[in-house]
């Protein structure tokens, strides 16, 4: 088949880290790439790969009349088998676009668990309430990667038997463990190999928390316990005044490492004996835990979206803001690391296990693959349930 992605945008999110291993490793459609903004990271990755992309360039949060003109042409022009749009304002503007455009298969992707007024824009709640809306007559399916995400929005008024979840699936030829690029790596940042290094893969965002984060990191100084932390994401360097000031009022200049973006991540994930996420809101299905666990480094992470789900007993899952919680269940596992290995190794191995059996790429393509094939019959249902839109 012929399919289009329309996404709001191509930056370092998860999202879009979806959709470019989703579009680079299927082998069985054709798969074209709009977005509604500029290239960002993941244009120039997925041009590489061979998949075609193109650019709406309109503002944030901003409709353009070039660029709206712009979608509708390229729909008509290309007439994919099937329009599959990703989070909120590419659902609604790609639902809308497309079925005037003719598109008679749309698909819509929810990458969003937690639409709770403290912690989302309202611009982002009003549009979901919008999708929430046209979920009847717009899209065939609707995909969301966990089971939260289908929960809050069958609440918000979602149609509840359009949903289908596909858990995230991960490239484990490159997410694995790797001694060598932890040895590298390690060399590298000038860290000892038998150093405890801890560390979080994250942009800098509210939603992230690194506020939490970095108050637990104090108290488990307080402890007694000498660490390294390195913080990986865009924003995450020392020209942010904001988090540098944070470190240095919690007096962790010697114990935090601002790395900024990376694209090494699988080397950062074997460099470290611990991963963590402070996340307070936002999160569905959290990449990062399963990547770091790929890599044999068990989590610590906050209960968001299905993060309890991915981690499992494999690693420890705390209440969001709470600094004390975070930094016990890091001391619990840091004391199993350092005196007894044995158990430490089996816990690794099981990190391992758990997204090898789970969530590998091959499972993830195929699941999607499959959604992707339904039969017609509910999308003639649903072209003829949309005449108000033709």
């Amino acid at each position: 088949m012929k399919i289009i992605h329309l996404i709001t945008i191509l930056e370092d999110g998860g999202a879009e880290a979806v959709l470019y291993r989703l579009c680079a490793n299927d082998r069985q459609n054709r798969h074209i790439v709009i977005s509604m903004q500029g290239r960002g990271k993941y244009g120039p990755m997925l041009e590489a790969a061979g998949i075609e992309v193109h650019c709406l360039n309109m503002p944030a949060g901003h409709l353009t009349w070039s660029g709206v003109s712009r979608l509708f042409t390229l729909l008509r022009r290309e007439r994919p088998d099937l329009l599959q749009t990703w989070m909120y304002h590419a659902d609604l503007v790609g639902g809308i676009i497309g079925r005037l455009a003719g598109v008679k298969r749309i698909y819509w992707n929810i990458r969003h668990s937690d639409l709770a007024p403290a912690d989302a824009k309202r611009a982002t709640i009003l549009v979901a309430k919008l999708c929430a809306r046209l979920s009847g007559p717009i899209p065939q399916r609707i995909i969301c990667c966990a089971s939260k995400a289908q929960r809050v929005h069958t609440a918000l008024g979602y149609r509840a038997a359009k949903f289908t979840i596909i858990g995230n699936g991960y490239d484990l030829s490159i997410f694995r463990r790797d001694p060598t690029q932890r040895e590298a790596l390690r060399e590298a940042l000038g860290l000892a190999q038998d150093a405890l290094v801890l560390g979080m893969v994250g942009r800098f965002n509210e939603q992230k928390d690194h506020a939490t984060l970095i108050k637990s990191l104090q108290r488990l100084r307080e402890q007694g316990v000498d660490f390294t932390c390195l913080l990986v994401g865009k924003q995450m360097t020392a020209d942010n005044p904001t988090l540098a000031a944070w470190v240095d009022e919690n007096g962790l200049r010697d114990h935090i490492r601002l790395l900024g973006q990376r694209t090494d991540i699988s080397a950062v994930m074997n460099a470290l004996d611990i991963h963590l996420l402070s996340s307070s809101s936002g999160e569905a299905f959290p990449n990062v835990l399963a990547e770091a666990m790929a890599c044999g480094t068990p989590c610590v992470t906050t209960d968001v979206g299905d993060a309890a789900e991915i981690v499992a007993d494999v690693g420890r899952v705390v209440p969001p803001r709470q600094p004390e919680a975070i930094a016990a269940a890091l001391h619990e596992l840091i004391e199993e690391c350092r005196s007894h290995p044995q158990r430490w190794q089996q816990r690794q191995a099981a990190a391992v296990a758990r997204i090898t059996g789970d969530f590998s790429l091959a499972a993830m393509i195929a699941n999607y693959d499959r959604v992707w094939h339904e039969g017609s019959r509910d999308a003639e249902d649903t072209t003829a349930s949309t005449s108000f839109l033709q």
